[in-house]
């Protein structure tokens, strides 16, 4: 009986299996079984899918699932079995007595009209009239009463419709028989079917290779090279690709070589034909021939060693020969017949015939056809590989003795021996080789290698690789081949029993036993291995006893084992490369490679995070116990193979980036190598087997554990100096740290301030007293850091002690994440500055408005006033000064102001716009052209269209939008719709017919309204019959349909009948089309699921209008899809299957079906009669579909046969495609990016300026200039930018200059004025008065100007520190109520597009302002202001507040400073210097990857003018065009020229700082975080 919950309790399991057969019953055991696994339960999903198909709605498909007895746990196969074949082979009463279960109460003996039309109302929508019939009587109803009603009305509902009104339309068996496409290619080749599925395994091995993902020529060649001589590889290519595609399909390989070893005679040699007829016209021209016979001369001299009296003779006169005895036409060509003729008795033809045969089946992969041929086949190969030798970078392959010689036998080798000249290798004694013993030579002298005479081809191995996922990996230079395990060098092939075969002979008589899988396991140590192993040597070969090649194994080329272990299978692949020994200089194999056996570090476990303020001081690493390193891997590689090559393999094989990993050897536990000179070999590093090696692997926050453990091991771990050049010295990364190392390493590369440290200068104007400074801990941690990096002892080292001195004074610095490299330089430059400032008491500054004096006075005043507050190396070197003015629009005051720099951030243009290819597939059927457009970021469909219109010459009501996803159309995108890229799919643009202008539904006056609306897509109109069933149009439908009509309606007047328009209604529209074919399937439960449907190609869109007939249809479909289906074949086609295809007996090889819009099912037919389409017959009818799609059922025949799928992917590139991309990546000028910073922009309502002349806000423009540049400019690109809400990195690529870079055409002109000197001089006195001590006339820290203020509070000129000192939270006296409100709001947006951006500013950072969207305008352009890459809190940087009542300025930055030299240097050089510039770059901080995160990057130029690469703790010598360009973010130029003594201090006669106390200070703070730790 069936389980409890089934409602069909009445049909018992063993009643049900009688009602099947054998062969059915079990066919449903094993769908169950694939469908799900072990478990005797399939789920609900599983049974909707596998069971019913998707043609059930989905409501009836859970109705049918919870009446068959199924529940949350699934639904048993017992119960499975009974109600399928209730619903196939039940009787009538069976049936009724299910329907009535469906309605039934849980005791199954009533129904009520309540759950009954509950019921019908779920799964119909509707009631029948005819129910009150049934419950006439009352308000239940028993089951007889029932079943008296439901046999007299087996229309009522869908349940009794499908199971008893209109016949069964689905059984449990479907015996109709599609042919498959290995049936139809062997029906019409020589190959039989077994041959074809055992072939496509290898086509797609091979096909795997490519590197586009096509069998393409480039393939083909490598793959049959040198074998095949160069000169023939392209006409053997051509020979198969019949379609002239570049693309070897298939079903072209199964053809040519049928046509090549299978078919008679005439054929093959019809085949090679084809390869010497290069321009495919079926004649050998006269030098085709000349081609020809140089090729067969190759040929024969490679394969064969006897001589004919033909080799000796000259082409020209071999070709003369041939003409005169074979050309029938007397014009100088040689036709098919004359060839054949020829090449019967030509021993040239025939040896490339055996040449081709070979390899077709060694390479191509075609099972031989018999045990003789096989033997000849490996015979023929291995004698011409005998006489070739080995070559440097084959593999050749070992296989047991008592396997090849049980082969031998079986294939009836011939044992004559074949005497060849064989090279010495050694010296060894050359001895005759036979076929199956193999030319041998004894061990060298390492007892690791033997010289052999054999030789594979030169094709690399590629495809030796079980699994699909990696069939596409290659052997490199010479490391052993890839994989995971030692058999993955071979193809995925299951082998059974059958494989050893009895073959009888005529007496019923076993003569010979066909071998089984190869078996190497006896030449292999028993030895498990230590750890799994990443090469795929096979096994380490056993030492004890040694192995003798002849005794013990003999060893085949790759090819040869490839083909073997294709026909037979191995338990063992033991590959071995061929080398060249370094001492000899002569080819050998070598049977032992190193082998490796690799640690890596384990993980620790995971810390808990703490919040103690020294913890999360910074990622300095805690002392701890060394490293614990485990045996993770072993391999073996080549003894001449590079580190480089180990490291690539390496990476490629676990899948790690190579940047992100290191090796070492490991020597013992606190002594490692670092192996970073790739270049060395194992064999020159005197690297024995089994020698130790560490894999490191960068952590997640970019830093090494070796590095990390060692730094926090140092005393108990040594470390050996080793010499390098001075400043070629990398800094470790402690923990996304890179920011800070790209920084330091540019800053680090300036040579006069690196001088100056190295000199110890700086230990002499140590300022530990200034309130805004760090006491000097920057300046010394700094300094002691340079002179480390500057002593040439060491390739790395870790700055500690800077970085907590950073993390100390500035938090936000503190923790793991990634930061602004721009931020910490000017942070770091800042507080250098500060530590190193000569003013140690800080004057009183009063700044005035410009009020219409000349530039060069009010410049001249701001910068005594910057030098009397900042003097110090970095004013010298890195400040300059830039021209700020603002332009009242009202009244025309115009207020310039002048403001210190230390490096520009220059705006780089946002893009706003987006590239979009998009493919447009006309009517003609024509082949798609894919078109490249450039969008704004707002733009719609409308304007979309308007664009491709103008490049496809299409009008845009010509262009219908489409989404096409899974070769499907899924969304119709509308034209009020913004443009966005398709998140799954692609965009198309499909030509669509429009009404023409005579007969035009929009026309003519006289059209009704309705007419009218219908041809323009109104989904609500209703034409005078059945209204059009719009749940067949897609979502987001565009707006045109097709004329609809009331053939093949059905009879029961279903609402997804067709619906009619009038019949003198000029409409034009469409139909969409899908290509469709029929998958079999040999595992099913209902024959509905036998052949389903499966979607391919492009859909179509198909005109059709009130006059269309059904053969326009096929006429317009098959003008669109012609291109795919190769012509008919011509009367002298080579391959037997053109000669053979039938698939064109009638006119058009597919068949049009009206189906839904998934394309699953009949779009006229209910879901019950399982109907996968109706035809459209191909007549004079009208056309009146009545739906918006049909499916393109190909023909199986003419599927497999003609459909070329490579013609359905090839698409044609219009130059807009180039153009668009061109645009997109097109790289922008240093010069751009400066005219963007100078050039005057408005400022808009949210900017007001305060005028000072309008005594109120005002609109006003401002523009920035350059007024003097220092010795040393930095140039930030500003690649961060907040838009749109959120921040997002610009990839623009910035081309700039490298050597004479000349910015003066961006300094603002000046007159001259001899006036200019007396402000020098007093400019002179003044800071002679006021360095070392403090004005007399000193009062406070800063007095605003109050006659220019911006409306945000920004322009407010204070003279406070000028480098990065916070905007102090005063208010200005000065300032206005309006100012003083925005200041406090900080709400202010700039527009986007404005150079003034949002910007989380190093300054908005140390003022505690806690949102990135706090807006400072004028630090947009300025050196100090960088975009933060990490939100900061409230409240840092408490130690440095600013002192002042007002911030400097709105440009404050970290300060510049024109008084770089000492006072004693003459004016002249100082404006040479400052007015005359001309730079050259010697440092680039690169940023890769995304905002947050990525990866900082140094290229800096040492003093040896040789460039390096400061990556961490590595740091390589490079040539200037290998560095990374593309992705710079701070450039450091030098000016040219420049002598720097004039800036370093005199030091005669001054006292050095005592430093002490401060190391000990930092030992202190230090050992406080080891206790916490």
């Amino acid at each position: 009986m069936g389980a409890k919950e089934s409602r069909i309790g009445f049909l018992s399991y063993e009643e049900a299996i009688n009602r099947v057969t054998n062969v059915e019953l079990q066919r449903l055991k094993d769908a169950f079984r694939r469908t799900s696994g072990l478990s005797c339960y399939m789920s609900q999903q599983c049974f909707l899918r596998e069971v019913l198909g998707d043609v059930v709605p989905p409501r009836i498909a859970e109705v049918i699932y919870s009446s068959f007895g199924g529940t949350s746990k699934g639904l048993h196969f017992n119960n499975l079995i009974v109600g399928l074949v209730l619903l196939t082979r039940g009787r009538d009463e069976e049936k009724a007595k299910y329907i009535f279960s469906l309605f039934a109460s849980d005791l199954g003996n009533h129904a009520t009209r309540e759950d009954m039309e509950s019921m019908l109302q779920t799964v119909d929508g509707e009631i029948p009239l005819s129910l009150r019939k049934c419950f006439s009587e009352g308000e239940k109803v028993n089951y007889e009463k029932f079943k008296s009603w439901l046999l007299q009305n087996k229309d009522a509902f869908t349940f009794s419709r499908w199971l008893l009104s209109s016949g069964v339309c689905v059984t449990l068996t479907d015996d109709s028989d599609t042919p498959t496409f290995y049936q139809t290619l062997a029906g019409v080749t020589h190959l039989e079917e077994s041959d074809i599925i055992d072939l496509e395994k290898r086509y797609w091995l091979l096909k795997a290779q490519s590197r586009t993902g096509r069998f393409d020529l480039e393939t083909f060649v490598a793959l049959v090279s040198p074998t095949i001589h160069t000169s023939l590889s392209e006409g053997l290519f051509h020979a198969f690709d019949e379609n002239r595609d570049n693309h070897i399909d298939f079903k072209e390989i199964s053809c040519g070589l049928s046509a090549c070893c299978r078919g008679p005679l005439a054929e093959r040699q019809k085949f090679c034909f084809k390869v010497f007829d290069v321009d495919h016209d079926g004649l050998l021209s006269r030098e085709e021939i000349t081609e020809m016979v140089g090729a067969l001369l190759e040929v024969w001299k490679d394969n064969r060693t006897d001589l004919l009296p033909e080799a000796d003779t000259n082409v020209h006169a071999i070709v003369e020969d041939i003409l005169k005895e074979h050309d029938t036409t007397k014009q100088g060509y040689l036709t098919l017949e004359d060839y054949q003729i020829w090449s019967v008795k030509s021993a040239f033809a025939n040896e490339f015939l055996n040449l081709l045969f070979q390899v077709c089946h060694i390479v191509l992969g075609l099972r031989p056809a018999s045990p003789e041929e096989e033997g000849q086949i490996i015979r023929g190969w291995l004698e011409r590989a005998s006489r070739h030798g080995l070559q440097p970078g084959d593999y050749w392959f070992l296989i047991a003795v008592p396997w090849w010689q049980q082969w031998r036998d079986y294939v009836k080798y011939d044992n004559k021996h074949i005497v060849v000249e064989q090279p010495l290798v050694f010296g060894t004694v050359r001895s005759g080789v036979g076929a199956g013993t193999q030319a041998r030579a004894e061990q060298g002298p390492e007892g690791e290698s033997m010289a052999s005479s054999h030789s594979s081809t030169e094709e690399k191995f590629a495809d030796n690789i079980s699994s699909a996922s990696e069939a596409s990996e290659t052997t490199s230079g010479s490391l052993l081949p890839r994989g995971s395990t030692a058999t993955d060098i071979c193809f995925a092939r299951q082998h059974d029993d059958t494989d050893n075969q009895c073959f009888l002979g005529a007496d019923e008589n076993m003569v010979v036993l066909r071998p089984g899988a190869i078996d190497n396991q006896s030449l292999v140590t028993s030895e498990p291995l230590k750890a799994p192993t990443l090469t795929m040597e096979g096994g380490l070969l056993r030492r004890s006893p040694s192995l003798i090649l002849g005794r013990d194994f003999e060893v085949v080329p790759e090819p040869v084992w490839r083909a073997l272990y294709h026909w037979y299978g191995a338990n063992l692949s033991l590959p071995r490369p061929v080398i060249r020994n370094t001492k000899t200089d002569c080819a050998e194999l070598e049977l032992l490679p190193r082998h490796l056996l690799f640690l890596r570090q384990q993980q620790p476990p995971a810390r808990t995070p703490q919040n103690n303020v020294w913890v999360n001081m910074g990622n300095v690493p805690s002392p701890s116990a060394p490293l614990k390193r485990v045996l993770v891997y072993t391999g073996c590689f080549s003894r001449v193979g590079t580190i480089k090559d180990i490291h690539e393999y390496l990476s490629q094989r676990l899948r790690i980036k190579e940047e992100d990993m290191r090796l070492w050897l490991y020597n013992n536990e606190n002594y490692l190598t670092l192996l970073d000179d790739e270049d060395h070999s194992l064999e020159g590093l005197k690297i024995p087997d089994e020698q130790y090696m560490v894999i490191e692997v960068r952590n997640k926050d970019m830093s090494w554990p070796e590095e990390m453990s060692f730094i926090a091991n140092s005393n108990r771990m040594n470390r050996h100096n080793v010499p390098t050049e001075k400043g070629a010295t990398g800094l470790s990364n402690l923990g996304n740290t890179c920011f800070m190392n790209s920084s330091i390493q540019c800053v680090s590369n300036t040579k006069p301030l690196t001088d100056y440290f190295t000199s110890g200068n700086h230990l002499y104007e140590l300022n530990r007293t200034n309130p805004i400074g760090m006491r000097g801990h920057m300046a010394k941690c700094y300094g002691d850091l340079v002179q480390e990096l500057w002593s040439g002892t060491q390739k790395n080292l870790a700055p500690l002690k800077l970085r907590w001195t950073i993390a100390k004074y500035a938090p936000r610095f503190n923790g793991f994440q990634q930061q602004d490299s721009q931020e910490l330089l000017a942070f770091l430059l800042d507080g250098l500055h500060e530590d190193l400032n000569r003013v140690h008491e800080k004057p009183y500054v009063e700044l005035k408005d410009s009020d219409g004096r000349p530039d060069w006075e009010v410049a001249s005043e701001a910068w005594e006033n910057h030098l009397r507050r900042n003097r110090s190396i970095v004013v010298d070197l890195f400040h300059g000064q830039l021209r700020s003015q603002v332009k009242c629009k009202t009244c025309g005051h115009v207020s310039a102001r002048f403001d210190p720099f230390n490096f520009l951030s220059l705006p780089l243009p946002m893009d706003n716009s987006m590239h979009l290819e998009i493919i447009v597939i006309k009517l003609d059927g024509s082949c798609p052209v894919r078109y490249g457009l450039r969008l704004n970021a707002d733009e719609k469909y409308t304007g979309l269209k308007r664009l491709l219109s103008e490049l496809c010459c299409l009008n845009p009501e010509q262009i219908l939008l489409a989404e096409v996803h899974a070769s499907n159309i899924k969304n119709f995108p509308l034209d009020n719709q913004k443009v966005c890229r398709a998140v799954s799919g692609f965009l198309c643009a499909f030509e669509i017919p429009v009404p023409s202008a005579p007969t035009s539904v929009v026309s003519t006056p006289t059209q009704t309204d309705e007419a009218q609306a219908l041809a323009y897509g109104n989904a609500t109109m209703v034409t005078e019959s059945n209204s059009l069933n719009l749940g067949l149009i897609p979502k987001g439908m565009p707006s045109t349909v097709v004329p609809c009509g009331t053939e093949g309606s059905l009879a029961d007047g279903l609402p997804d009948g067709p619906a009619v328009l009038p019949s003198d209604s000029p409409f034009t529209g469409y139909i969409i089309t899908i290509h469709r074919k029929m998958m079999r399937a040999e595992l099913y439960f209902l024959s509905s699921q036998k052949n389903r449907p499966s979607l391919f190609g492009m859909p179509l869109i198909v005109p059709c209008t009130v006059h269309t007939r059904t053969r326009d249809l096929y006429d317009s479909v098959w003008t669109q899809v012609s291109r795919l289906a190769s012509p008919l074949p011509p009367q002298e086609a080579s391959n037997h299957a053109q000669d053979c295809d039938d698939s064109m007996g009638y006119q058009y090889p597919f068949t049009l079906r009206v189906v839904q819009k998934d394309g699953n099912s009949c779009a006229w037919c209910p879901w019950y009669r399982f109907c996968r389409g109706c035809t459209v017959e191909c007549n004079d009818e009208r056309a009146a579909v009545g739906n918006a799609f049909m499916a393109v059922d190909w023909d199986p025949t003419a599927l497999h046969l003609r459909y070329q799928t490579s013609q359905e992917r090839i698409v044609e590139e219009h130059p807009s495609v180039e153009q668009s991309r061109r645009a997109q990546a097109e790289p922008i000028s240093l010069d751009s990016c400066l005219q963007a910073f100078t050039s005057e922009e408005e400022l808009g309502e949210d900017e007001l300026y305060y005028c000072s002349k309008c005594k109120t806000h005002r609109l006003a423009t401002k523009k920035l200039d350059l007024w003097r540049l220092p010795p040393i400019l930095i140039v930030h690109l500003k690649r961060f930018q907040f838009m749109n809400g959120r921040w997002i990195k610009s990839q623009k690529i910035v081309r700039f200059p490298r050597e004479t870079f000349d910015p003066s055409a961006f300094l603002t002109p000046r007159d001259a004025d001899q006036s200019q000197e007396s402000w020098r001089d007093k400019l002179g006195e003044e800071l002679h008065d006021t360095e070392g001590g403090v004005q007399k006339s000193g009062g406070g820290d800063t007095v605003c100007n109050p006659a220019l203020t911006l409306n945000n509070g920004k322009d407010s000129l204070c003279s406070g520190r000028m480098a990065s000192t916070p905007l102090s939270r005063d208010i200005c006296p000065n300032c206005s109520p309006q100012n003083e409100g925005r200041r406090q709001g900080r709400g202010l947006v700039f527009p986007t597009g404005s150079r003034y951006q949002l910007s989380l500013s190093k300054e908005s950072l140390d003022s505690g302002r806690e949102s990135p969207m706090e807006l400072e305008a004028s630090r947009t352009r300025m050196g100090s202001m960088g975009e933060g890459l990490s939100d900061s809190t409230s409240g840092e940087d408490t130690a440095r507040e600013c002192d002042n009542t007002m911030s400097v300025s709105e440009l404050e930055s970290n300060g510049y400073t024109e008084d770089n030299m000492d006072l004693e240097a003459s004016q002249g050089q100082r404006d040479k210097i400052y007015l005359d510039p001309m730079y050259n770059l010697y440092a680039i901080s690169c940023h890769s990857g995304i905002l947050g995160g990525g990866h900082y990057v140094t290229y800096a130029k040492n003093p040896n003018e040789k460039w390096y690469c400061y990556n961490d703790s590595s740091c390589k010598e490079l040539r200037s065009e290998e560095i990374d360009a593309d992705s710079a973010y701070i450039l450091f130029y030098e000016q040219q020229e420049v002598d720097y003594s004039l800036f370093m201090p005199k030091t005669d006669g001054k006292k050095m700082a005592d430093t002490t106390c401060m190391d000990e200070d930092f030992e202190s703070d230090y050992k406080k975080y080891c206790v916490l730790q």
